[in-house]
């Protein structure tokens, strides 16, 4: 369904907890076709629901969106055509069109308390069944309104019949109305519950095609029954699939995602950078949990996915979150990255971990890195030395497997009157007379390469050697090498 007309789309969440991954891959789906067809992505914040409301949930929203790429056309922000964009702010839009269904006898003001609303669910009755005020002559309403009796506006569900819902992905969707009810769509405080709001912000928005989970397919026979009665148009209606556990057995939970954030990963958007994934591998990862081009391409970047997204290849079926495939991605579109893009990228992390890095230096180590790099954070771990005065290596370290204290002091020494020798130290001049060394020695290059290593980098893994030794400068080496010497035979 790669339709060629612009479409209107919009990402329409509850600012009522952190902006999730199943939340940025809806934004992302509507994104996709947004620019595909030369449409328009819209925000909209549903905040009617102020009893869950979470100060700050609409900032780290929106700063997630912007991290992944996703800007909007229309939105709270940046205004539009057919604002206002937080539903808090369309109260009178939601009274007219509740007033259009009770006058057409589609919907009803309800006098029940809460009490007796319980009471219909404990004996697992349908309000619709129950209700007094259902067939209440219109007289009589006005005078409970008047009187200020508090009320609730329902939906008249029909008894008999059936309603067939179309999802693009699923195709029709026959519900029989005798297991529908009479849900609220306006609250007693005058505010419209989602299922109202949802469907008049999208017709009066001219929406044109919906992507909502298909979490939402049981409410999905409502809606059309809305539409219906207010006589509008439906959109085109796509329900992707929902998240699964890293199991693949059942849903994330509060108690899952507090597990995997315990562990070092998250759900959250806004977590991802600060673990040190790059947006353009998340939207990749993301993209591919529900969609797929073919049977063998994995890599994306973002023009690719706006050109070949569409909606026949979505898949209904659930998908499990992978973080292992996350880590891929990343260390792919690290790769993917030019030099001075990946400095950039690398110099926060470095500021956040107190290390008083510079750029010039990143650039010089950032292809040594690149090849090595699963997530961002991971390089301060692998090349915090090349930024610090001084290296201060475990004596244990020092201490080649298969040779003593004394033995690997001696083979320091020669390194070092080598290396000392040459007029520069690159991997060029470096390697194959440390090479011959080695062998002259009677040793193996592992054990001599590990020696100095430790010894320059304070590290038993790190980035090349030789290439490390260039970018930290011959003479800061040497006497890195030259205190390792004295550290081995402190202990020899």
């Amino acid at each position: 369904m790669n339709t060629q007309q612009p479409v209107r789309v919009r990402f329409a969440p509850s600012p009522t907890g952190r902006t999730h991954l199943g939340s940025g891959r809806t934004a992302l789906y509507n994104y996709l076709l947004a620019r595909q067809t030369g449409g328009k992505f819209i925000l909209r914040i549903e905040d009617t629901d102020q009893k869950r409301y979470v100060p700050g949930a609409e900032e780290e929203l929106m700063d997630s969106l912007h991290w992944l790429g996703l800007e909007w056309d229309e939105g709270p922000d940046v205004g539009g055509s057919f604002g206002p964009y937080r539903q808090t702010e369309r109260r009178d839009s939601y009274q007219k069109y509740a007033q259009q269904l009770i006058d057409s006898g589609s919907a009803y003001y309800c006098f029940c308390s809460q009490s007796e609303d319980v009471q219909e669910v404990k004996r697992s009755r349908k309000h619709r069944d129950e209700c007094p005020y259902r067939e209440m002559p219109a007289e009589d309403t006005r005078a409970r309104i008047v009187a200020g009796d508090p009320y609730v506006i329902r939906f008249k569900m029909p008894a008999v019949g059936t309603v067939t819902a179309v999802d693009a992905l699923r195709g029709p969707i026959t519900v029989d109305n005798s297991t529908l009810d009479d849900t609220i769509l306006v609250k007693s405080d005058g505010l419209p519950v989602y299922h109202l709001a949802v469907v008049v912000d999208d017709h009066l928005m001219e929406i044109t095609h919906v992507f909502r989970t298909s979490e939402w397919l049981p409410t999905f026979p409502l809606h059309v029954h809305l539409y219906q009665a207010l006589g509008w148009e439906q959109p085109i209606w796509i329900h992707p699939s929902i998240f699964l556990k890293p199991d693949g057995k059942g849903k994330m939970s509060k108690r899952d995602t507090a597990a995997l954030q315990e562990s070092g990963q998250s759900i959250f958007l806004g977590d991802m950078h600060e673990l040190g994934y790059l947006p353009e591998a998340v939207v990749n990862w993301m993209v591919l949990m529900g969609w797929s081009y073919d049977d063998h391409t994995e890599f994306f970047a973002m023009p690719d996915l706006i050109e070949k997204f569409s909606i026949e290849k979505l898949n209904p079926s659930p998908a499990a979150i992978n973080f292992s495939k996350l880590d891929h991605f990343n260390g792919l579109h690290i790769r993917n990255l030019n030099t001075d893009d990946l400095a950039q990228r690398l110099l926060p992390f470095f500021e956040r971990a107190g290390i008083n890095a510079d750029l010039d230096t990143l650039r010089k180590i950032a292809p040594v890195l690149q090849v090595r790099l699963v997530t961002l954070d991971e390089s301060v771990e692998k090349a915090a030395f090349f930024f610090q005065a001084e290296v201060h290596p475990a004596p244990e370290d020092l201490i080649a497997k298969k040779m003593s204290a004394a033995e690997s002091a001696l083979a320091a020494q020669r390194a070092y009157d080598l290396l000392a020798n040459l007029p520069e130290i690159t991997h060029e001049t470096a390697e194959e007379p440390m090479r011959q060394l080695a062998e002259d020695m009677g040793i193996k290059v592992g054990q001599l390469f590990g020696i100095v290593r430790v010894a320059v980098t304070g590290q038993i893994v790190s980035p090349p050697l030789f290439e490390s030794m260039e970018i930290i400068g011959r003479e800061k080496s040497l006497i890195r090498i030259k205190n390792a010497i004295d550290i081995l035979h402190g202990i020899a």
